[in-house]
């Protein structure tokens, strides 16, 4: 999905957004208390890494990946940096490994169609991601949960 076509794109990124938020906490449901970071362990499918990022009482970003391990190093892919916002229950993508972040895609603030295709592709990428994680029905272990 290269562009979004549709009439209302606001409306429907959104949405987006919202779902991506209800899916999150779906797939990682102690995800507001948790400090640090968390493995999602599922059988026969790669394991997940969340790791908070930053936070404050209103939002928490985190960074969520697969996990890879070989012999000569560990990778995370996809790296999709995510800001959570607590009092309107939003998941929004910042960016993921290979695109950077809004802010710093698109420099003049005036191509708005430019900006919302841009986050159309990074959270329709997640929303389809996140579907499959809750297929693969991953189980998340914390390692450390705020009190």
């Amino acid at each position: 999905m290269a562009k979004v076509s549709l009439l209302n794109k606001s409306f429907c990124l959104q949405n987006i957004c919202e779902t991506n938020y209800r899916k999150l906490f779906s797939l990682i449901p102690n995800l507001k208390s948790i400090d640090a970071s968390a493995q999602g362990f599922s059988d026969g499918k790669p394991m997940l890494h969340m790791k908070i990022l930053e936070q404050s009482p209103y939002t928490k970003t985190i960074q969520l990946s697969y996990f890879f391990e070989n012999d000569a190093e560990a990778l995370l892919e996809p790296a999709v940096k995510i800001r959570l916002y607590f009092d309107v229950c939003i998941a929004e993508v910042l960016r993921d490994y290979k695109r950077v972040e809004v802010s710093n895609a698109i420099g003049d603030i005036s191509l708005s169609t430019d900006i919302m295709n841009y986050k159309w592709r990074l959270n329709y990428f997640l929303e389809k991601w996140l579907d499959h994680c809750l297929k693969a029905d991953y189980t998340f272990v914390s390692d450390n949960i705020a009190a």
